[in-house]
Formats: structure tokens, C-alpha cells, sequence
């Protein structure tokens, strides 16, 4: 039977989502634990990989596995948050159909990007640290221009193994918070390394060194070249994927949004 095991995770440790050769990665670590608790070979998918570094307060994953007779979902969900590492949680796990798929059934996703304009000991793990606040407003009129169907190849990585680099951009703008700026942007998908890329060449609007309309020009030019360096990895969230009401069943989900930012 397959599975939707929604998670959540603090990437600071780990060398993104996907296995890699020789790297402590999420996806090893689930794949790991779910196997020991199970007892059989299980091999998660995941709705998107998150780059090194980056966090998730709302992840899904799906898997295949031949659940006991006898071990409830809640049992087991409860197993396997005692064999993961702390900084995994297991959320909210439910069957699907045997079709369903983790990434290519999600119709869109959310990830945040956090910044902290006064000084926190316990946020540098997951956010940015700004001694100067940068001008909203000229970022927000930067971020409109995101807005709708777009090729985001300037805001991509070189050499991505992305097949085209058409998203469709639902929502993107800063938001004041008790203590810094949070950067949100939704849309249907995301290519590699896209929304650090995207905050790094805001944030160079927000201290004035770009202007707005120049950060258009940068954006429709489709060359990777003319953007600024990426924003670091710490202070980027996936916090929220979206799927069809019918794989869901009814499922109380998690908020999928940090615990410093309820905008």
C-alpha cells in the first residue's frame, strides 16, 4: 500500500533532501528509520529537494511498505518518530492510492525566507541576520513582477537538470514580523536553487544597489549571469505543499509555517 507521510526537519545538519554518495542527507535518514521500523527495504519520494542547509516545516514524502497486522497508523508514526533523529519529525501519515505521487500530484508549493533585523541568539540557524533594514516597498514592487507565468532561467541554477523553466508564480512579497521580514512566494513549481536566488537579487533592491525596474530587466534578460549570489540556505523554509482535496481524505494537516512566523 502507499503512503503520504507529511514531516517536517531542521536542514542545518544535513546535506539537503536527496540521497547523495558519501553526505548525511533527510531522504537517507527517513528511508533508514522507516525501513527499521517496518522491518522491509522502504524508499521514500519527496514532494521537492530542499538544497543543503535549508529547512522544512511541512514536507511530504510518499512511500510503499506492507503495514503489520495489528500496528495501527498512529503506532506506527509514533515508532518512527522514536527511531528519527530529533531535528526529523514525522507529522501526519495516511494511505493514498497506489497512483499517487508526492511530487507530481502536488498542484503548488510555499517556501519563506526569513530575516532578522534585530539581534536573536536563538535564530541564526534559521534566519538571516540584517544590521540594516532594507526598503520593503522597493522590494515588494521588484516581487510583483514575479506574479503569473514566467521562464525563472535567470533565477536558476547553471547546469539544473530541469527539463524547462516555466513556473507558474501564485503569490511573492515581504511581510513585516516581530523582529525582521519574511519573503513568501508560492507557485505551481520551482526550478533548482530558484527562490534563494530570487531573495538574494531582492535583497540587493532592498539595499539600493538595484532598482526595481532594473531587477525586471534582470529577470526577462533569461541570463543566470546578471542576477545576485543566492541568499544563504539558513534562513529558507518549504512550508507548505498543496494536493487535490481527494489524497488528503480529510487529514488534519500540520500548519506547515515556522513557529517564529504566523503572518
Amino acid at each position: 500500500m502507499r503512503y503520504f507521510l507529511h514531516l517536517a526537519y531542521d536542514g542545518t545538519q544535513y546535506h539537503g533532501w536527496q540521497i547523495q554518495p558519501r553526505a548525511l542527507t533527510v531522504q537517507q535518514e527517513l528511508d533508514r528509520c522507516l525501513s527499521q521500523v517496518l522491518r522491509q527495504p522502504v524508499y521514500s519520494l519527496g514532494s521537492g529537494r530542499t538544497d543543503s542547509g535549508v529547512h522544512a516545516s511541512h514536507q511530504v514524502a510518499h512511500f510503499d511498505a506492507d503495514v503489520p497486522e495489528g500496528l495501527d497508523l498512529p503506532t506506527l508514526l509514533y515508532r518512527l518518530n522514536r527511531a528519527l533523529p530529533r531535528d526529523i519529525r514525522a507529522q501526519v501519515l495516511h494511505p493514498v492510492p497506489d497512483k499517487a505521487h508526492a511530487r507530481f500530484d502536488a498542484t503548488a508549493r510555499t517556501y519563506e525566507y526569513h530575516v532578522r533585523l534585530t539581534p536573536d541568539p536563538f535564530a541564526p540557524n534559521f534566519s538571516l541576520y540584517l544590521d540594516r533594514a532594507p526598503d520593503v516597498a522597493a522590494m515588494n514592487e521588484a516581487a510583483a513582477m514575479l506574479l503569473g507565468t514566467h521562464d525563472f532561467t535567470s533565477f536558476s541554477k547553471v547546469k539544473g537538470s530541469e527539463k524547462h523553466y516555466l513556473c507558474t508564480c501564485y503569490e511573492a512579497g515581504w511581510h513585516e514580523v516581530p523582529g525582521g521580514l519574511v519573503f513568501r512566494i508560492r507557485a505551481n513549481r520551482f526550478v533548482r536553487g530558484m527562490v534563494r536566488l530570487i531573495v538574494g537579487t531582492l535583497l540587493t533592491v532592498g539595499r539600493g544597489k538595484l532598482s526595481p525596474q532594473e531587477f525586471g530587466e534582470i529577470f526577462r534578460s533569461l541570463n543566470r549571469v546578471h542576477a545576485s549570489g543566492a541568499a544563504l540556505a539558513n534562513g529558507l523554509f518549504l512550508c507548505r505543499v498543496e494536493y487535490p482535496a481527494e489524497l488528503l481524505q480529510n487529514v488534519a494537516l500540520p500548519t506547515g509555517l515556522p513557529y517564529f512566523s504566523r503572518v
